[in-house]
C-alpha cells in the first residue's frame, strides 16, 4: 500500500475518483476544495494498493501537527471506492497512522460523512474507528425529510403556506443573481442573527460557475419585490438547505416556507432526502427556535458525528 500527499498533478485522478466513491459528494472536488485554500494548509492523502490502483483519499488540512477532516468542509472522513472491503478498510487506517506518524502528527479530528449522502452503505470507517480506539467528542443534529415517505406538517406550517398562496408569490430560479440574494441574506444573517454568511458573493459565484448542476439559487418575489429567497446544495440523491433568508415581508406573509414547500414537493420532490442542516449558535449551543421551525417541516435528526483519533 502506498500513501502520499495529495499534490496539484493528481488533480483530474483525484476529481475522476470522487465522482465513482461509494459516499461522494461533489464539494469533495479539488474544485471545491481549493476555492478557499489560502485559509487552510492542505494535507489530503491518496491510497493506492499493492498494484498501484487508486482505492481511497481523505480530504485533510493540517495544522501544529494536527489533522482534521477538511475545516473547509461540512464533513468528510475517507472516501471509498465501490469495491472496497472492510479488511482494506481496516488496513488503510493502520498504514495511514503510520504514515502520519511518520510525519509528526498526533492526533485525528475525523468528521464523519452523513450516512443521508452514501451511495451505498459505507460506514467501514465508524468500525475502523473503534478499532483504532478513537473517541466520539462531538455529535451535532441535521434536520432531515425522507422524500420518499409521507411528510407531515404541522398546522402552524400548513396555515402559513396557505396564506402565502393567496398572496400572487412566484418562484424564479435565477443563479445568476447571486448580488441581489446576497444583499438580503447579510441583512438577514446581521440583523436576526449577528452573523454573515461563510462564503462571500464572489465564493459561491465561482461555485456555482464550476458546479451549475450542483448549486442552486430560487428567489420568492411579490409585486417583483424579492420577498424571500434559498440557495441549495444538490448531490446525487439529496439536497440541501445551505443558506436562506426572508425579508419582513417574507415574514409577514410566509414567504419562505412558500418556497421550502415548493421544493420539498414539486421542484425535488423525486430526490430521497431533503436536509435543513444543523441549528446550533456560535458557542455550540442547541438553537432550540431554529431546530423546531424545521421539525415543523416534518423533518427528524440526522446525526453528523466527530471523532477524535490518538496517533501517539
Amino acid at each position: 500500500m502506498k500513501i502520499i500527499k495529495y499534490q496539484e498533478q493528481y488533480k483530474s485522478l483525484w476529481n475522476e475518483f470522487v465522482i465513482n466513491a461509494k459516499n461522494s459528494h461533489f464539494f469533495f472536488n479539488r474544485e471545491y476544495i481549493e476555492y478557499h485554500k489560502d485559509r487552510f494548509l492542505d494535507f489530503s492523502l491518496m491510497i493506492f494498493d499493492n498494484k498501484d490502483r487508486l482505492i481511497s483519499l481523505f480530504p485533510a488540512n493540517i495544522e501544529n501537527f494536527t489533522l482534521y477532516s477538511h475545516q473547509g468542509l461540512t464533513f468528510g472522513g475517507f472516501l471509498f471506492n465501490d469495491k472496497i472491503k472492510t479488511v482494506k478498510v481496516v488496513e488503510i487506517f493502520e498504514k495511514v497512522k503510520e504514515f502520519l506518524v511518520k510525519n509528526s502528527i498526533k492526533e485525528v479530528y475525523y468528521k464523519v460523512i452523513p450516512y443521508i449522502y452514501y451511495q451505498k452503505p459505507s460506514q467501514e470507517d465508524k468500525y475502523a474507528l473503534f478499532l483504532q480506539n478513537a473517541t466520539l467528542i462531538k455529535v451535532e443534529l441535521s434536520s432531515t425529510i425522507y422524500l420518499d415517505k409521507f411528510i407531515k406538517y404541522s398546522n402552524g406550517r400548513r396555515w402559513s403556506i396557505k396564506k402565502a398562496k393567496k398572496e400572487n408569490l412566484y418562484i424564479e430560479e435565477d443563479s445568476k443573481n447571486f448580488d441581489k440574494f446576497w444583499s438580503l441574506l447579510k441583512l438577514v444573517l446581521d440583523t436576526h442573527h449577528n452573523s454573515k454568511p461563510v462564503h462571500s458573493v464572489d465564493e459561491i459565484k465561482q461555485l456555482q460557475n464550476s458546479f451549475p448542476n450542483n448549486i442552486k439559487l430560487y428567489l420568492v418575489y411579490k409585486d417583483k419585490e424579492l420577498i424571500s429567497g434559498a440557495v441549495v446544495f444538490i448531490n446525487t440523491d439529496i439536497v440541501h438547505l445551505q443558506y436562506v433568508a426572508n425579508s419582513n415581508i417574507g415574514r409577514e406573509i410566509g414567504g419562505l416556507d412558500y418556497l421550502i414547500d415548493f421544493l420539498i414537493k414539486e421542484r425535488f420532490k423525486d430526490k430521497k432526502y431533503f436536509d435543513f442542516g444543523t441549528s446550533y449558535e456560535r458557542d455550540g449551543s442547541l438553537n432550540k427556535g431554529l431546530i423546531d421551525q424545521k421539525e415543523r417541516f416534518g423533518a427528524s435528526g440526522v446525526a453528523q458525528e466527530l471523532f477524535l483519533w490518538k496517533l501517539q
